[in-house]
């Protein structure tokens, strides 16, 4: 017999069931709890409005992960769930088998539904389960309270109608319902838009925010505020945001929005890309760090000596495991300040992009000493970058004792262009064969990557794409010749 057909059976039952919901209200109370997720799915995949709200109202998990079972939101259905919600919230004594706390309307709880239903016939989303920690706590809640996670991506200049209708919903119900995200992005919409949307959001909830849109810096400030309310946040991207000429504030928009990094107790993980109004006053956001970073990425930004130099200070970032500098200039002040930099990170680093960054052979062989000790680095990029073919050696030599050091991605040597700049391929593939034999004398098997693109001259793209230089003990590349 198939392992399937029980369930088919069971699924064959339930929508025989269903036919009078009813009868599907009168067994709750009897139902065993391994039946109501099965049972859910068939409700809700065929609208069955008045099962739905007598199902969540005896639902026997803390969460009931909805947004699991929703590829586009359907009023019909949501709103006999919520329906669902009101009697239970209303009631003084919750019902024996109910114990839910939480309403997830996320992409999240596939692997709930799939686990329950023993099929992934009903699961349309491909994103897997998203994390439940927060479940354990729930249980701590008054008894009236019930929480509501959404997705929040602010990208019109208008609210979609569903979110509307579900802000609206939770205003009229203050005191019984909570609306929490954790996720918290931000494309583009006006600035009192996003004020209006997350007055109506627990702040606390929060714990990644992404600002992916041209702001400002006096936009920014605005935000700011509303950034030192969420002090779970964890995970911090602000990007392109840029100072206008007509900005006569600056400073003051600056410290106030350092000044709330005071207030995130529990972040990990800061990028900014294109921050340039950091240009200067990079110690200003530094000193308001509270906890040590894992990872910090600052890109295309120019850098002053001081800001290097508070960089390397920084008591908060000796942890880091990752450091993402692409796009910052670091030759115009004295190569030994990147040093004191990756000595601060040797044990832990294992991540560090340091992609067109301007640095020529003084700067790189300044470095050497401190990145052979990164004994945890995995990933290592500093395409974009002018170095000769004799310094190459020199990186392969320090790095080969990286055991961990499997993404190398390194730009074509100094040799392979004309002194105008203009890259040439067939001098890159004899400098190619150079390199192979730099890691046939090595003795590990190892992979580098070669790329010439971006061009450490102009910084554009080219056409030409990274090439493979691979040692192993069995294999060479066809263009290698002893």
């Amino acid at each position: 017999m198939s392992v399937w057909n029980p369930l088919r059976l069971l699924d064959l039952a339930a929508i025989d069931l269903l036919r009078d919901e009813t009868s599907v209200i009168s067994i709750l109370e009897y139902l065993p709890t391994e039946l109501f997720p099965p049972l859910f799915i068939l409700a809700f995949c065929g609208r069955h409005s008045e099962a739905l709200k007598a199902m969540v109202q005896a639902w026997p998990f803390v969460r009931l992960p909805l947004g699991g079972l929703m590829q586009t939101p359907h009023r019909g259905t949501l709103q006999a769930v919520l329906d669902g919600i009101d009697v239970l919230v209303a009631q003084q004594d919750r019902p024996r088998r109910c114990k839910l706390r939480i309403l997830d309307l996320r992409n999240t709880g596939q692997y709930f539904w799939r686990m329950w239903s023993g099929s992934n016939y009903y699961v349309h989303s491909r994103s897997m389960m998203a994390s439940v920690a927060e479940d354990s706590s729930r249980t701590k809640q008054p008894l009236a309270l019930l929480e509501v996670f959404v997705e929040l991506h602010l990208k019109e200049s208008n609210l979609d109608e569903f979110l509307i209708y579900l802000i609206r919903w939770v205003e009229q119900r203050k005191g019984s319902i909570r609306l929490c995200c954790k996720k918290l992005r931000i494309i583009t919409m006006a600035t009192e838009n996003i004020k209006e949307v997350l007055s109506r959001v627990q702040l606390d909830c929060i714990q990644e925010v992404q600002v992916n849109c041209t702001w400002h810096l006096s936009t920014l400030a605005v935000f700011a505020p509303l950034l030192g309310q969420m002090g779970n946040v964890q995970r911090l991207l602000l990007s392109h945001i840029h100072v206008s000429a007509l900005e006569g504030q600056e400073q003051q928009h600056v410290v106030q929005i350092t000044s709330q990094f005071l207030r995130l107790h529990h972040l990990r993980d800061l990028y900014m890309e294109s921050p340039s109004f950091l240009e200067g006053c990079l110690d200003q956001m530094l000193s308001c760090l509270k906890t040590p970073l894992d990872n910090l990425s600052i890109t295309n930004c120019p850098f002053t000596e001081s800001d290097v130099t508070h960089l390397s200070q920084c008591p908060n970032i000796s942890q880091l495991k990752g450091l993402y500098l692409s796009g910052v200039t670091l030759t115009s002040f004295s190569p030994e300040l990147l040093q004191v930099l990756l000595e601060k990170v040797t044990a832990t680093l294992q991540d560090l992009d340091l992609d067109l960054c301007g640095i020529m052979d003084p700067q790189l062989e300044a470095i050497l000493p401190a990145l052979s000790r990164c004994s945890q680095l995995r990933t290592f990029s500093m395409c974009g970058n002018l170095l000769s073919m004799a310094v190459m050696e020199k990186l392969l030599r320090h790095t080969s004792g990286l055991l961990s050091l499997s993404q190398e991605l390194y730009p074509a040597p100094r040799e392979s262009y004309s002194p105008q700049g203009d890259f040439h391929p067939e001098r890159l593939l004899q400098l190619q064969a150079g390199l192979l034999k730099i890691l046939r004398d090595l003795g590990r098997p190892r992979t580098i990557w070669i790329s010439s693109s971006p061009c450490p001259y102009c910084g554009e793209n080219t056409f030409y794409h990274p090439e493979p230089v691979v040692y192993s003990y069995n294999t060479l590349p066809s263009w290698y010749s002893a």
